[in-house]
């Protein structure tokens, strides 16, 4: 086990996270999601396997959601009637196959995997199917992502509002467009060495790339691409909050900034994304108080590019080209051409096992839907389309004027959760999907939860809310 620099901090902050008020350790949680390439340590004993740091501070979001909720609203997450149950069976059912797909399909199929060797990056590679460290670490991923979802649920029926959630999202907007311009600066400045304390995981790093002669913003993340992921999931829920008028000034700049963030990242899963995401954001407008300025600037796209066209013809050239290089014609690329020989095998690998998957863990693809059906088959499959209509179709919250953020912060939960599966679909490669899946997840879970539970009238009720001055002051 060898630690990094960021495995010492995390450590310090998550023993220091238990003796404060609960709400600082949601915060850090959801803040620690940023270091998408941070390892706090690496796994010698599973062939220099990283641990990122969301995941040791997990752990200590565990042990104090646990203090200060008791074990009782943890596992009512899980409750038949509630999004939690369907997760629960998905998560299950994911070790079932790890531990014996594998095995009982060895030889019959060829999966890609990753290879990992101590003391060098990890690589892809074409592999019998056979059991691995992959379903080692897939499994230990699921659990962590189930346990993220319990507290998370846990911790938002106790807090009962869901200020907390607009205030976790707006800071870690904030970091991650930090590390962005911090990856700017020390690129163009050649002082990369300055970035080098949180791009420690055992991956594959493609920090230093251009496109078009501009540099792909990757900041936290081991490349642009899943920057792009992760500044998608943001730019959605915060765009949302700033639609519903919610802190509406630093929502608004922090949505205008995450936009530009993503286009800079000249990633096509960022321009994909953004795509399924704004038709949302524009009938939300149109409906409310941003109908005329939204109607505007629809208006204006079309007469600006044809300014640019007649007045600036070797912009538009440039421009043309950019977006061929960048999108159209992504797929002849050798990047697009290798994704397509993976979406081929896992694809392959469903059909050589009967449509029962390899195992959790046993397969990657380039598209989350075969990685499902490729490691999960369709019975797997067919648990987290559950799950997943479960929390996006989830009823919202009644206005409460003693709540007013509770609906807004909701629909951005909901939003932002779409955005994952959006770039997941589009270029997912594992069945973990980070924990701010699950965070949001467990957060509509418990905000679309009447208050309080009906009891009769000698009966205590099952979950006293507090109001955030009481929370603010319970260090239990």
């Amino acid at each position: 086990m060898h630690f990094q620099i960021m495995g010492f901090l995390t450590l310090v902050l998550g023993a220091a996270a238990l003796y404060m008020p609960p709400v600082w350790s949601f915060l850090l949680i959801f803040v620690s999601t940023v270091f998408g390439s941070a390892a706090a340590f690496n796994l010698s004993g599973l062939g220099g396997a990283s641990v990122l740091v969301p995941n040791l501070f997990l752990v200590f979001f565990f042990i104090r959601v646990l203090m200060s909720c008791g074990e009782g609203r943890i596992l009512a997450a899980f409750a038949p009637s509630r999004i939690g149950f369907y997760l629960l069976a998905l998560t299950v059912f994911g070790l079932v196959t790890a531990v014996f797909f594998p095995r009982l399909f060895q030889g019959m199929a060829e999966t890609m995997i990753v290879e990992r060797q101590v003391g060098a990056r990890s690589f892809i590679a074409l592999q019998p199917l056979r059991f691995s460290s992959n379903n080692i670490t897939q499994s230990v991923y699921a659990v962590g992502g189930l346990l993220c979802f319990a507290c998370t649920f846990a911790w938002f029926r106790r807090e009962g509002i869901a200020t907390s959630l607009v205030t976790a999202l707006i800071v870690t907007t904030v970091v991650d467009l930090s590390f962005a311009v911090a990856d700017i600066i020390t690129y163009y400045s050649h002082t990369e060495w300055l970035m080098s304390f949180v791009h420690t995981a055992n991956y594959a790093l493609l920090t230093a790339s251009e496109k078009g002669g501009l540099k792909r913003i990757s900041g936290t993340f081991p490349e642009a691409s899943a920057f792009a992921d992760y500044t998608l999931v943001l730019f959605a829920a915060v765009s949302s909050l700033w639609l519903d008028g919610v802190r509406k000034k630093i929502t608004g700049i922090l949505s205008l900034a995450l936009l530009t963030s993503l286009l800079l990242s000249t990633s096509a899963t960022a321009l994909v994304g953004v795509a399924a995401i704004m038709p949302f954001l524009l009938i939300r407008a149109i409906r409310g108080r941003h109908a005329l300025a939204i109607t505007l600037g629809a208006a204006a796209l079309p007469l600006l590019a044809v300014i640019v066209v007649v007045a600036l013809p070797d912009l538009a050239t440039g421009l043309h080209d950019f977006l061929d290089e960048m999108v159209l014609s992504k797929a002849d690329s050798q990047s697009g051409r290798e994704r397509f020989m993976w979406n081929s095998v896992a694809y392959e690998s469903f059909v050589n096992t009967y449509g029962f998957g390899a195992g959790l863990g046993s397969a990657r693809a380039s598209s989350f839907v075969l990685v499902l059906l490729s490691n999960l088959g369709v019975a797997g499959t067919a648990i987290f389309v559950i799950f997943s209509l479960a929390v996006v179709l989830a009823r919202l919250p009644q206005h409460d004027a003693e709540r007013p953020e509770d609906i807004a912060a909701v629909r951005a939960a909901k939003l932002g959760f779409f955005a994952v599966l959006v770039t997941a679909t589009i270029s997912g490669t594992v069945y973990d999907l980070g924990l701010t899946f699950y965070i949001l997840a467990g957060s509509v879970a418990a905000l679309t939860l009447p208050r309080a539970v009906s009891r009769p009238a000698q009966a205590a009720p099952a979950f006293r809310f507090r109001s955030s001055q009481d929370a603010a002051q319970a260090h239990s």
